[in-house]
């Protein structure tokens, strides 16, 4: 049996731009994807904080330092430039695996600085 987890999250993330014209997806700092582990082309879902919009894209690697969060083609309707955004990836692992199961969490500033990397699952008080 396998179980789908939380793989990785940015958390809390300030969405930069929006660009409606685009083909899709979701343009991320590549330092901010280095620390999340996240991949080109990996599947991941938004939470938009502000409108409570859930929806899935995919990753497209933004320039080192740039700090970008950019929703793209169709997705940009779901956010507005200045919105916090939650981006999360999920993996399967079987049972053996979980013993060992630790996501990594990327909590970020209001400028999408890296604040914190963590292991463990955190709660309220790093809101």
């Amino acid at each position: 049996m396998t179980f789908d987890m939380l793989y990785s999250k940015i958390h809390r993330a300030t969405v930069t731009d929006a660009n409606l014209n685009y083909v899709g997806s979701i343009t991320i700092d590549e330092d901010l994807m280095k620390a999340s582990n996240l991949r080109v082309g990996q599947k991941v879902d938004i939470v938009n904080i502000n409108n409570g919009e859930r929806f899935q894209t995919y990753v497209i690697k933004g320039k080192a330092g740039s700090k970008d969060m950019c929703l793209n083609g169709a997705a940009a309707r779901k956010v507005e430039i200045g919105d916090k955004i939650i981006v999360i990836s999920y993996a399967s692992y079987n049972e053996s695996e979980l013993e060992n199961y630790k996501p990594t969490v990327v909590l970020v500033d209001e400028k999408n600085n890296i604040e914190l990397i963590t292991h463990e699952l955190v709660g309220s008080d790093h809101v």
